[in-house]
């Protein structure tokens, strides 16, 4: 079936409500959701990981084994185990797969950091949490940030399988386009999608430098 931009915006003006409906949800539900709701668990937790050998590495270890499941696979998983139909099950693999990019980059960030600014810090008289809230998690802020954008590209992509699984979001037009070999139904779900994450990592990009201490932006 070939494709227009004409036939392309004549799909969308007959399906304009459920279109904005189904960006809501998978923005809000099955990115932003999952994506702030890693990063509360994963900050603390590369924290501690940078910490303890005792949690790095089975925290790594286990971020890095469920990175290597399938979507798809991850997802029957899910359900097999009790998460039922729905946006649950799709939730929960994208709050999994959120947590590798987080949990990495701020246990890196922190490591990373010089230790002679460490000593320093020390020598000030600081005291632990000071040199990690004033110190550390500052210069491993940018790192951190890396972390969470990708976070959020992987969700937005990773979100449109949630349709097969009765789960919402862009991916329903893109299941049913397929089902139905309408290239325009697919593409209403498919380009939205890229766009999101392209703007998505624009804005936390723009964040980003917002938040950055001025003294560490080069």
């Amino acid at each position: 079936m070939e494709v227009t931009l004409r036939d392309l915006w004549l799909t969308y003006l007959s399906r304009s409500t459920k279109f904005w409906e189904l960006t809501q949800e998978h923005f809000l539900l099955l990115v932003v959701f999952p994506v702030a709701l890693a990063t509360i668990v994963a900050i603390p937790l590369g924290i501690l990981a940078s910490r303890f050998k005792c949690v790095q590495v089975p925290a790594l270890a286990l971020a890095n084994l469920i990175q290597t499941i399938p979507g798809l696979a991850l997802l029957a998983i899910l359900i097999a185990l009790g998460a039922g139909i729905g946006d649950k099950p799709a939730i929960i693999a994208l709050f999994f797969y959120s947590l590798l990019p987080v949990l990495r980059n701020t246990y890196t960030g922190i490591k990373n950091v010089d230790d002679s600014i460490l000593e320093a810090a020390k020598g000030m008289g600081m005291t632990g949490l000071q040199i990690l809230f004033m110190v550390e998690l500052p210069l491993a802020f940018s790192v951190i940030m890396a972390g969470i954008r990708t976070a959020a590209i992987i969700c937005v992509g990773l979100a449109t399988l949630a349709a097969f699984v009765g789960g919402g979001g862009l991916g329903d037009f893109i299941m049913t386009g397929l089902g139905m070999a309408n290239n325009n139904l697919t593409l209403l779900g498919a380009i939205p999608a890229a766009l999101m994450a392209l703007l998505l990592d624009f804005v936390l990009g723009k964040v980003e430098s917002w938040l950055t201490p001025k003294g560490l932006k080069i």
